[in-house]
């Protein structure tokens, strides 16, 4: 699989995401359901963003081992989020994360009223290719 992003401008550089990412042979897709702050018995952990982002990036990265991808098969990686203040108060949790994997995916970040449970404050939706 090769992979091209598509960045006309830089600002977007240091929010660690892509404006558009070219794929060409790609053999195989994963798509996502988003992933929020769940423990294995499907009940939510974590009660700040930091907690509910960590927790949210080994959900995702535990189905993405599973599937035989990695995050830096990641494309596209969409955030839904009950306070957008307090995603960017704790991004460079975000920003850690994906540069050590060597992930640029394209993103959305989205507010919204809530989420499945009330304790939950992000929600991580990706698609992978290979």
């Amino acid at each position: 699989m090769q992979k091209r992003l598509i960045n006309p401008w830089k600002w977007q550089n240091q929010l660690g995401y892509s404006q558009a990412i070219e794929t060409a042979y790609v053999t195989h897709t994963l798509y996502c359901s988003g992933q929020a702050a769940m423990n294995e018995q499907g009940q939510p952990v974590g009660s700040t963003m930091s907690e509910q982002l960590s927790s949210c990036f080994d959900n995702l990265d535990t189905i993405l081992q599973q599937a035989g991808y990695d995050m830096e098969n990641v494309i596209r990686l969409n955030f839904y989020t009950t306070s957008v203040e307090s995603f960017f108060q704790d991004y460079e949790k975000v920003i850690t994360r994906l540069t050590a994997a060597n992930c640029t995916p394209t993103s959305t970040l989205t507010e919204v009223k809530a989420l499945a449970f009330p304790q939950l404050l992000i929600e991580m939706e990706a698609t992978a290719v290979k």
